[in-house]
């Protein structure tokens, strides 16, 4: 997988809430972060870094091109900010945020200009964010598929999404899993409490562990250093064929996030 299958989220952390996660992130052996423009704290993440003293080539940092900045003259500048907030000459990974149907700007012109911040240097690799299979196969139509380093998709016990990573798999595009734990809702299910007694494992591990064992990557994020500590332990358990099975029947297409005019048609 070109994208690393575990690393820290941002989403919703801002100020030293972000500098102290990001810190205690690194400092815990985290070497990939997530960020995007549109939460605001790329500036933070790029302190947290800074300060960390670890060494660029050895950090994965990945940001997001907001609605905003969809359009081709906008894109690549917009790129250059993000930039600078994060103190760094490139990202490793830029990708568009939502499809935005709706925004006025055709798939094609922002996925153009995606491939063209990465033939000016400022991003190693790009992909989609919250893509059907249907804008999945356009985005491919217009850059490739081997051009697309991941499709980042809300995905948990509770919303598998079945259709879509079968296809991304057919296509060899990787998928990297956000919002893993349902905002904390799988934290109090019973039959992954039972799978978690069993290991002597966290429920936020066997979660983890699924999407892990499945091929995602996971970006999990806290504010508290023993969860970014405890999390990190997901990528050591391994869960059964019997645990996997009783993980598949926990699926009830439950979404937490399909912002109205960004999400497109899911599958």
């Amino acid at each position: 997988m070109s994208v690393p299958s575990f690393g820290a989220g941002t989403f919703r952390l801002t100020g030293q809430a972000v500098i102290d996660s990001v810190r205690n992130a690194l400092e815990l052996g985290y070497r990939a972060i997530d960020t995007a423009q549109i939460y605001g704290n790329e500036a933070d993440v790029g302190q947290a870094i800074a300060e960390s003293g670890i060494e660029r080539s050895e950090l994965f940092i990945t940001t997001k091109i907001w609605t905003d900045n969809y359009a081709q003259d906008k894109l690549v500048p917009s790129l250059r900010e993000s930039l600078k907030k994060l103190r760094t000459d490139y990202v490793d990974l830029t990708l568009i945020h939502w499809p935005a149907p709706g925004n006025g700007i055709e798939l094609a012109e922002y996925m153009a200009a995606l491939a063209e911040a990465k033939a000016l240097g400022l991003t190693r690799q790009i992909g989609i964010s919250n893509f059907n299979i249907e804008l999945t196969r356009q985005a491919i139509a217009v850059v490739g598929k081997d051009e697309i380093a991941t499709n980042q998709i809300e995905l948990s016990p509770y919303l598998q999404n079945h259709k879509l990573t079968a296809f991304l798999k057919e296509q060899g595009i990787p998928v990297t899993s956000y919002m893993t734990l349902a905002y904390g809702k799988v934290l109090k299910d019973l039959t992954l409490a039972q799978i978690a007694d069993k290991h002597q494992a966290t429920v936020a591990q066997v979660a983890l562990a699924w999407a892990l064992q499945l091929g995602y990557a996971v970006i999990p994020s806290s504010t508290k250093r023993e969860n970014l500590a405890s999390n990190l332990l997901a990528g050591d358990l391994h869960l059964d064929a019997d645990d996997m099975a009783r993980i598949e029947q926990l699926d009830r297409n439950s979404r937490e996030v399909s912002p109205e005019g960004l999400a497109p048609v899911w599958d």
